[in-house]
């Protein structure tokens, strides 16, 4: 799904309006209308809901929402910050079709007289200020210090709070994790037609982020950004069904290749990930030391052993025999757990580069090009997977200023080096050659924690064996996929207790859950 700005949002509204002849106020019904149903469907036993309006288009669909609202059964009360004259005029339209007259609040102290009776009684709160319209500017005027008003009394009400295109008092256009200034709290977020900055970077909401579509159609949807965020839909289209007929054969062939002593979890754990997203084969190359180890792990797993039997990492020798058994492979995973021992350096760098397979680097194998990134670039497909810290040592750079530019990080080392970059961290980033640029929204605090990062290693080459004609969307699918399983994970538990091969057990569920939201009507990202 495109990823568009505020402007490129009015922009699209505009073209659908004025060049496929769908009406303003048909966007403006549908829109409160998905944002009513959702609120039917999470918060059924919701009775009493309080829709906090701004004068805004904003306000209007939380105008629709109240009377659709009304006529399921709730008793609504609309909160309308400022006078009812001089609204938009759809906005203005859909205030005369409410059945019932909002309260009028126009100064500060009108609000807190007023949310202490409507907030407190409330069962719900519909956060409907301002919408993707809202820019933050130095000097409060009038109406901002009214909305930063009731933004505060909905912060400090107990209801729980679904906000109308991305929560008041956050700038759409956002690409940092937190906003500044006063902004609503809220547990999820109903937009429309497409994401904007916002959603795919920003921390919103611990709840779910949906997008509806309200009738623009896919021609309408343009943006010059190159940005994306990954989708339960497209990630269920790749994967889909099986045929009745399949055989292991179909599915790839996976080599990891890596492990050392004390690190030997690593190198099983993507091992076991490759098979667990369906891959048909796996074969983890380890030195010969930790082979044992390897191959107790799982029952399912072939096993190279590479070097003696007093071998405890690799040589320069072990990149031909990995070369060997890379011939009959689909994909190599290179890097979990491998070390930094001498000689593993040289070894990753000679293998890289006599590869023909896709190659998706992590760890280790990322730090095996400090000073050589050079060596990256060739003609075989490469996946790179760094944390901030691993890409800050390939660029030569602080941790800060990765984090400061993720974006533009990722997407300048994949067209320099003609490679895929995965960019881990909060809104994991994943930038193609082309420059193209996808973000996952999957994913939770309790997956920083050792191995989850090996885990997602295995499921990428994993993905990639099965569709090696569409590198791309496998890469982006186990991402998502990855970070799914992590919030399966944290919901069936707790956050704090998750570990990494929580993930590889719940896998099968993230899938599950992963096809369910595929059929939904709306589009959830998170």
């Amino acid at each position: 799904m495109k990823i568009t700005s505020a402007a490129e949002m009015a922009a699209i509204d505009q073209a659908t309006t004025a060049q496929f002849g769908v009406h303003g106020l048909t966007l403006m019904e549908n829109a409160g209308s998905a944002v009513a149903g959702f609120a039917l469907e999470q918060w059924p036993q919701a009775g009493r809901i309080t829709i906090v309006c701004g004068r805004g288009n904003n306000g209007g669909d939380g105008f629709v929402a109240a009377r659709r609202l009304h006529a399921a059964g709730k008793v609504v009360e609309v909160l309308l910050l400022g006078p009812a004259e001089g609204l938009k005029p759809d906005a203005a339209a859909m205030l005369g079709r409410l059945p019932f007259r909002p309260m009028i609040v126009n100064t500060v102290a009108e609000i807190a007289r007023e949310c202490s009776r409507s907030l407190a009684g409330a069962e719900l709160i519909i956060d409907a200020i301002y919408g993707t319209g809202y820019q933050q500017r130095s000097g409060a005027s009038a109406a901002q210090q009214l909305a930063e008003a009731a933004i505060a009394a909905i912060n400090a009400a107990s209801a729980p709070v679904l906000s109308v295109d991305v929560p008041s008092g956050v700038d759409a256009d956002q690409t940092t994790s937190t906003a500044e200034g006063v902004v609503c709290r809220s547990n999820a977020v109903v937009t429309f037609t497409a994401a904007k900055p916002a959603h795919a970077f920003a921390a919103l909401t611990r709840g779910p982020v949906v997008v509806a579509n309200i009738g623009s159609p896919a021609e309408a949807i343009q943006s010059k950004q190159n940005l994306n965020i990954i989708t339960p839909q497209e990630v269920a289209a790749l994967f889909a069904p099986r045929q009745v007929d399949a055989n292991k054969g179909r599915y790839g062939h996976v080599l990891v290749v890596g492990g050392s002593v004390g690190k030997s979890g690593a190198a099983a754990m993507s091992a076991m990930a490759a098979l667990r997203v369906g891959a048909g084969l796996v074969t983890a190359a380890v030195p010969a030391s930790v082979l044992p180890m390897v191959a107790m792990a799982a029952p399912e797993l072939m096993t190279e052993p590479l070097g003696d039997a007093n071998a405890t990492s690799f040589s320069t020798a072990d990149a031909a025999r990995c070369l060997e058994l890379a011939k009959s492979r689909t994909v190599l995973a290179v890097g979990p757990g491998l070390g930094q021992k001498p000689g593993a350096a040289e070894f990753v760098r000679k293998l890289v580069k006599g590869a023909h397979a896709p190659v998706v680097l992590d760890a280790d194998g990322l730090n095996a090009f400090v000073g050589a990134a050079q060596e990256l670039n060739g003609s075989r497909p490469l996946v790179l997977t760094p944390h901030p810290g691993e890409m800050a040592r390939l660029l030569g750079r602080t941790v800060a200023e990765v984090q400061s530019d993720r974006v533009g990080t990722a997407r300048d080392f994949a067209r320099r080096h003609h490679c895929t970059v995965v960019l881990k961290g909060f809104r994991t980033i994943i930038a193609s050659p082309t420059g193209e640029l996808w973000v996952s929204a999957t994913g939770n605090p309790g997956m920083a924690t050792g191995g989850t990062g090996d885990i997602l290693t295995g499921m990428i080459a994993g993905a990639i064996a099965q569709f090696p004609q569409r590198l791309e969307e496998a890469v982006r699918a186990a991402v998502y996929l990855h970070g799914l399983a992590g919030d399966v994970a944290a919901t069936r538990g707790a956050e704090e207790s998750l570990v990494a091969t929580d993930l590889l057990r719940l896998l099968p569920a993230a899938f599950r859950t992963l096809r369910r939201r595929a059929e939904a009507k709306l589009i959830r990202l998170n």
